[in-house]
């Protein structure tokens, strides 16, 4: 079985080592290289060419930013995972740079271990169930959800992410609420995360915006099978939710 090759960069020494056990103690995982100096990683990570790499975001010469920018320019099909402090615009930038995904520190390791397969099922759909000896159960909406955020560029660390995600799975379970958003979605969905009706109605605005934003124009109409919108056109928080929710009913999540 192919194992998955990964190179890990990170400046925190306690870090790094839990990553380099974690990993380096399955047979399911291959550690081309672990170090905490972004001018070393970037010469790895393009030489060596690892299924995944993690880069943390302070590293010795060039900082965590600058090593995706650079790994990204050159291929720009490695797939990353950035670690940091949740600082909004740290993981904004590293975002935009091109990481797949954005651990906030303290982060556990089955966590880590858990996006790493999140990221890698597109690549080898067949085979990652049995990557790091975990059985996965047949994908779940919530997988399914987040792979669609993560392809379509909506950061895991903003609020309207889990706003949308509640959403839209109360829409696959009651497809009527579709028609009463401002009545009955967004006051569910504000009271399952103790806030109010119009802050989750601006937080999913501004997940939908981060998207389109970042151009994955391509991304988005592939995903949804179809030609949805071009440039800057962008759909309501409403029209969106329909979308996935709608996707996901016809490939028989439910």
């Amino acid at each position: 079985m192919h194992s998955i090759s990964m190179i890990l960069l990170e400046s925190n020494a306690a870090v790094l080592e839990q990553l380099t056990e974690a990993f380096g103690d399955k047979n399911e995982f291959s550690i081309l290289y672990a170090g905490d100096d972004g001018d070393d990683g970037i010469k790895q990570i393009l030489k060596l060419k690892p299924d995944m790499v993690f880069v943390g975001m302070f590293l010795k010469g060039t900082d965590g930013c600058g090593v995706i920018q650079a790994v990204k320019k050159t291929w720009p099909n490695a797939k990353i995972i950035a670690t940091g402090m949740a600082n909004d615009a740290l993981i904004e930038r590293a975002m935009s740079e091109g990481a797949e995904y954005y651990l906030i520190k303290p982060f556990s390791v089955q966590g880590a271990i858990e996006r790493v397969m999140e990221l890698m099922k597109d690549k080898e759909p067949t085979a990652v169930k049995d990557y790091a000896g975990i059985k996965r159960k047949p994908t779940t909406i919530d997988e399914k959800i987040s792979d669609i955020f993560i392809s379509i560029g909506i950061p895991p660390h903003i609020k309207g992410y889990g706003y949308l995600r509640e959403g839209i799975k109360l829409t696959i379970e009651k497809p009527y609420v579709i028609s009463s958003v401002t009545k009955e979605l967004y006051p569910h969905i504000a009271g399952k995360f103790n806030t109010t009706p119009s802050k989750v109605e601006r937080a999913i605005r501004h997940a939908i915006e981060v998207a389109w934003n970042r151009g994955r124009i391509d991304a988005i109409n592939a995903i949804f099978g179809t030609r949805i919108y071009l440039g800057t056109e962008k759909p309501t928080n409403s029209e969106f939710i329909a979308l996935v929710a709608d996707k996901l009913i016809l490939e028989n999540m439910v």
